[in-house]
């Protein structure tokens, strides 16, 4: 086994990190607000530390290794705007459903890294690499199931749609993984991959925040549609960032879909207005020289500034969607949220 993880102590002087990593970028108008926001932010931290830890010492290291890595809590925080600006965020289920959502997300990481192999996660090494596949899936599959013990506490509606949002992830992924059909377009098919694989959760941010803080029906509709959108806007803008920054930036290793042979959007684009670009992403990129020139490449290549242009479009059809909300903080959060997406740089 390799070297030990970071320690309860040192996570618990950490928790705070995550917290503003949601925020970075964010700009508040109201201080009073964010200041509301980073505190409730904070909770969700702590909750999320208390729910992944066990009395097995073993288990409770490698369940913490991710969280104490740290994140952007991007999801938690969709849930939390989504309840300010709806309903009564005061609610505890407001928070229990920010961790369980939160912890799903995590449980997903573990699994992706075992499946693309990786070495990096969040800046740390990954816990496939650190101890073995299998002890990744198990952890993977330990906060699942935490996750859905949380979600129990919030009623059957919540575990019904949480539930089924699990089942849409896992079929997003089976999705990617065989590729599209024959006579398919691949653009279409990467935007359904997107939708559930990714934009499923985060839509599902939105909704449980508006729900479980007492929204309307029609509020609710409008929280789901938003966070569908930016969802998808999110991950476009992370398939970008990819290939645009360094793995030191974005905690990650650097064109992984590249060297897998996805069909990321940077690559999807340079199909279209890059044929001999496209010619080289695509072919053996098995040496890191080979993936160096073409991470390179495709960084020169116009399939960027058009993969850029495309999550901008989904970040603005976010921000219609909030034109029924009430006027005021929250809704204004949750417009800036919207270039916070595809501005990022991590």
């Amino acid at each position: 086994m390799n070297e030990a993880s970071p320690s309860g102590t040192a996570y618990a002087e950490d928790m705070a990190a995550p917290a503003v990593a949601a925020l970075t970028g964010l700009v508040f108008a109201d201080a009073a607000f964010e200041g509301q926001i980073r505190s409730a932010l904070e909770e969700v931290e702590k909750q999320l530390r208390d729910a992944s830890s066990s009395n097995y010492g073993f288990m409770d290291e490698t369940a913490h290794h991710l969280g104490a890595a740290g994140g952007k809590r991007f999801r938690a925080l969709v849930t939390l705007l989504a309840a300010h600006a709806t309903g009564d965020a005061t609610r505890p289920e407001v928070t229990g459903a920010a961790v369980a959502i939160e912890l799903t997300h995590l449980s997903t990481l573990y699994h992706d890294d075992v499946m693309d192999e990786a070495t990096i996660r969040r800046g740390a090494e990954a816990a496939n690499r650190r101890w073995t596949n299998t002890v990744a899936i198990l952890t993977g599959d330990y906060l699942f199931a935490r996750a859905s013990e949380l979600t129990a506490d919030l009623g059957s509606e919540a575990t019904r749609i949480l539930a089924r949002t699990i089942a849409t992830l896992v079929e997003g992924q089976i999705r990617e993984t065989v590729g599209p059909m024959p006579g398919d377009d691949v653009l279409e098919h990467y935007l359904r991959v997107v939708a559930d694989k990714t934009g499923s959760l985060i839509a599902t941010s939105g909704q449980l925040g508006a729900m479980l803080a007492g929204a309307s029906p029609a509020q609710v509709e409008i929280m789901t549609d938003y966070a569908t959108k930016i969802g998808t806007a999110f991950q476009l803008a992370d398939d970008v960032l990819d290939v645009t920054s360094g793995s030191f930036v974005l905690g990650k290793e650097q064109g992984t879909d590249l060297r897998e042979g996805i069909l990321s959007l940077p690559v999807i684009m340079a199909a279209r207005v890059d044929p001999a670009v496209y010619e080289q992403v695509r072919g053996d990129l098995s040496t890191d020289e080979a993936l160096a020139a073409a991470l390179a490449a495709l960084r020169q290549s116009p399939a960027i500034p058009a993969a850029e242009q495309l999550a901008a479009q989904w970040a603005e059809a976010a921000r219609a969607t909030l034109v029924d909300l009430p006027e005021g903080s929250p809704r204004d959060a949750l417009s800036a949220l919207c270039d916070v997406v595809v501005h990022r740089t991590s």
